[in-house]
């Protein structure tokens, strides 16, 4: 391809979403990631598009419209390409459970709060919620269902929209690296081992790798490990992403000390994913025995049949965390031609189809379908010193 227009370093499912955008808006794109496309964070995804896991404010708008997106994305890219989509999406809903008297009043607070910012948040009673999932624990106090959350398959979905970029005269170079940006005054183009590559702009979509992409335009976003355990195949027994009422303060918390929560949902090829943690541990890998246990103490408690069903394995990833829990959306004004789009922790899947269009029209100057402004890049919380 002659020069490329734009540069996206990063293959995951937000960069993919970023130069899928990006081509729609007739840009030429070419796509970097040091390793296998789709195989970082991604790979090690749930595939949640979820809005039951945010309070009003901005990150719930970006929820909101990614989560409109992602269907009338998926049905463009199937008509375009002639042979579909298969990203196994699923209108599946969220069940939120709380198993204490203490933990009723505040979900159903929080809850009350959603709906004010319109999202559909039903309160249900516990004999309710054991007909939307017969296998839930009696323990069940109340719970409330949010029709909108949804699921897909986070390499299949980060795959077809590359595939869409290619269609369009993009390119893809996966084991690529990126040792840096060119510029003084703005960007004018990246190096690799292969020699520099001009450009017109780079969208740093590197995940918890992106604080480091340009050391005079750092950015506070740290790694977070979370650990996922799959089950052996199963007969539908959990119908819903199914999570217990302590995930929101687990999700929200700024803590570097582990943090788990009972996060259990089913895949289409009948395993069953259980979740979550967090924690602060930088890039170390190693996977430690009391947070196996402890995600499988909590899926148990509220699933109680899983007590007798094998693990065949479990796999962890690095999250992008940043210290505000917002993502970094926009154009980087320490350095003009470079964009951020990171930072979006644990909910990258459901938020790259709005992030991607975000970047796109902020990038192309069109007028914006959520407001930017949250998500700037030299808010004090993610400009590092």
């Amino acid at each position: 391809m002659a020069h490329p227009d734009v540069v996206v370093v990063g293959a995951g499912i937000v960069g993919a979403a970023c130069a899928e955008a990006l081509t729609a808006a007739g840009l030429r794109v070419l796509v970097l990631d040091r390793g296998p496309l789709a195989a970082g964070t991604t790979a090690a995804g749930e595939g949640n598009v979820l809005v039951s896991d945010k309070g009003p404010g901005p990150e719930l708008a970006l929820a909101r419209a990614s989560r409109e997106r992602w269907p009338r994305l998926l049905a463009e890219l199937s008509a375009e390409t002639g042979s579909g989509a298969d990203v196994e999406w699923e209108e599946k809903g969220g069940l939120v459970v709380a198993t204490s008297p203490e933990a009723v009043e505040p979900l159903h607070r929080f809850a009350a709060a959603q709906r004010e910012a319109g999202v559909d948040a039903c309160v249900l009673a516990p004999a309710e919620a054991r007909a939307l999932e017969p296998h839930l624990t009696p323990e069940v106090a109340t719970a409330v269902h949010y029709a909108e959350d949804a699921q897909l398959n986070p390499v299949l979905a980060a795959t077809t929209l590359l595939t869409a970029v290619r269609r369009r005269g993009g390119e893809t170079r996966p084991f690529t690296e990126v040792s840096g940006v060119d510029g003084e005054r703005r960007v004018t183009g990246v190096r690799t081992p292969q020699g520099t590559i001009p450009c017109h702009a780079v969208v740093n979509a590197c995940g918890p790798w992106a604080g480091s992409l340009v050391d005079r335009a750092g950015l506070a976003i740290l790694p977070r490990r979370g650990i996922v355990l799959v089950t052996a195949p199963l007969p539908t027994v959990v119908r819903h992403k199914v999570y217990d009422a302590d995930y929101v303060g687990a999700v929200a918390s700024g803590d570097a000390a582990l943090q788990t929560s009972g996060v259990v949902e089913s895949t289409r090829a009948g395993t069953v994913l259980i979740g979550s943690s967090r924690q602060r541990v930088g890039f170390t890998e190693r996977f430690e025995v009391p947070v196996l246990k402890a995600l499988a103490r909590k899926a148990v408690t509220l699933f109680p049949v899983l007590a007798g069903v094998p693990v065949m394995r479990a796999y962890g990833g690095f999250r992008p965390y940043a210290p505000d829990h917002l993502p970094v959306i926009g154009e980087d004004p320490r350095l003009p031609g470079l964009w951020h789009a990171t930072g979006h922790e644990g909910a990258g899947i459901g938020l790259a189809a709005a992030t991607g269009l975000l970047v796109a029209e902020l990038l192309t100057g069109r007028t914006p379908h959520v407001d930017p402004e949250p998500f700037r890049v030299d808010r004090p919380e993610v400009m590092a010193a």
